[in-house]
């Protein structure tokens, strides 16, 4: 119903900054609320942000005053930027749906490199 591509991972450095970016296609009308989350090897996945359809942002403890989630609502994109980025923020970051019925729909998945 939902599909989700997510773009902007990469290598960089500790102290460094990058964009992330989510555009979703489908049954976008059923969307109640987007977000990033992330699973680093070895560990679970785990919530990074989220953003309600009106505009109501949620983050983890580990990245609150570093990472802003955001929306384009004429691109049905949202976008993490992600700053001051540490090496425990590598992981494959994944953009997330969810509709009001608590399914929730996954991009593949972006590659974040913060090198030590």
């Amino acid at each position: 119903q939902v599909q989700l591509v997510e773009s902007g991972g990469g290598l960089v450095q500790p102290g460094g900054s990058l964009r992330l970016s989510c555009a979703a296609s489908g049954s976008i009308f059923s969307i109640y609320a987007m977000g990033w989350y992330r699973q680093a090897p070895g560990k679970q996945r785990e919530l990074v942000a989220t953003i309600t359809s009106g505009g109501s942002s949620n983050y983890a403890d580990f990245v609150k005053g570093r990472f802003t989630v955001s929306r384009d609502n004429a691109k049905n994109t949202v976008y993490l930027q992600m700053n001051s980025l540490k090496p425990e923020d590598k992981a494959v970051y994944y953009c997330n749906a969810r509709i009001p019925t608590m399914i929730n729909f996954w991009g593949q998945g972006t590659q974040v490199t913060v090198s030590s």
